[in-house]
């Protein structure tokens, strides 16, 4: 596989590259100017991901970042989010974090002010009001309104399966049935239930650091985490080699490491375009119909992306800042 993907670069050129650089999933613009705007005021790349995916976190981007969106089954928003810092391979996550709006600043805190590596629940949330992140009500009435509607569509869609009473037709409370059954229901693909904001930011010398955001999947069983707070799943850093992030189905995409894979490919001589590729193509080999993109970007400023086209989703859209353009710049990629 490494040596067809060499091919591939040597038919297929690297284009021209340049430094510093700030990639990000979604058409989420105001993150990446945040982003670009910390590293031209001479932060770090760590300050840089940090200000991008919290910028998103404020705005409530698409609704799946931040505060206010994605209620689970109870009604509540609880928030994911993890920063890598490629240079240390340092790096801190939460995962089902309450009442704190700035999770990637917690996922920070978790980075410098712990030695662990992941912190979740309610014990995440006590450690984030301890380092004096402010506790806040993450319901607005819009997660009341979605949660209100999805009650009375009798929980439709909902994740549950094997369980009493049938979680296709009913709500829960639910209880195991005493057989499994092997048919699996359809999987609901709805590119807005769970967009995560991804973001690789690169300096001037190459030093990379990655992170992630989100609030979730909609109507998510409660304690659910998905792939973004996961080291190599949502998101992965190595100044040595480069750096990926995923967006997408993450209960799919964290069981095959798609952001590490591709930062491995790109250490093997893969081009960030055609390791993106890979990556999805790994996952497509056994869920062909799963939601997902990944963009990636090498130590030189090289990037690309790629997506598993599906219905309602041929397309993926992603944001970079470089030297290139004053503004940042909205890219796109043919899904395959």
């Amino acid at each position: 596989m490494f040596t067809l993907l060499l091919i591939y670069t040597f038919l297929f050129p690297l284009g021209h590259a340049s430094l510093p650089l700030v990639i990000n999933t979604w058409p989420f613009k105001n993150a990446t100017a945040a982003a670009w705007s910390a590293l031209q005021s001479g932060g770090t790349v760590l300050d840089a991901v940090e200000k991008g995916c919290a910028r998103c976190e404020m705005e409530q981007c698409d609704g799946s970042v931040g505060y206010g969106g994605s209620p689970d089954e109870s009604g509540e928003t609880t928030l994911d989010a993890m920063i890598m810092n490629g240079d240390t391979m340092e790096v801190g996550a939460v995962a089902d974090l309450r009442r704190i709006k700035n999770a990637i600043g917690v996922a920070r805190a978790v980075m410098e002010r712990t030695d662990q590596t992941l912190l979740v629940g309610e014990s995440a949330s006590v450690f984030a009001e301890n380092m004096g992140f402010i506790a806040e009500d993450l319901t607005t009435n819009k997660s009341v309104n979605i949660f209100s509607q999805w009650l009375k569509g009798n929980c439709q869609p909902n994740y549950r399966k094997n369980v009493l009473p049938d979680p296709s037709k009913s709500c829960g409370p639910y209880k195991p049935r005493a057989t499994l059954k092997q048919n699996k229901r359809a999987r609901h693909v709805n590119t807005r239930s769970h967009d995560t904001i991804g973001m690789i930011a690169l300096d001037q010398d190459g030093h990379i650091a990655a992170g992630t955001s989100t609030n979730g999947l909609t109507h998510k069983v409660p304690g659910r985490v998905g792939d973004s707070p996961i080291v190599g799943a949502g998101a992965y850093a190595d100044s040595s080699a480069g750096g990926a992030a995923a967006t997408g189905d993450g209960d799919i995409m964290m069981r095959f490491l798609p952001s590490y894979l591709a930062v491995e490919l790109i250490r093997a001589g893969a081009d960030p375009s055609a390791a993106c590729k890979t990556a999805i193509s790994r996952i497509k080999r056994h869920y062909s119909e799963f939601f997902g993109a990944i963009i990636c970007a090498n130590t030189t400023g090289h990037y690309g992306a790629a997506c598993n086209k599906v219905h309602g989703f041929s397309q993926f859209h992603y944001m970079v800042s470089n030297p290139d353009s004053d503004t940042p710049v909205l890219k796109s990629v043919d899904c395959f």
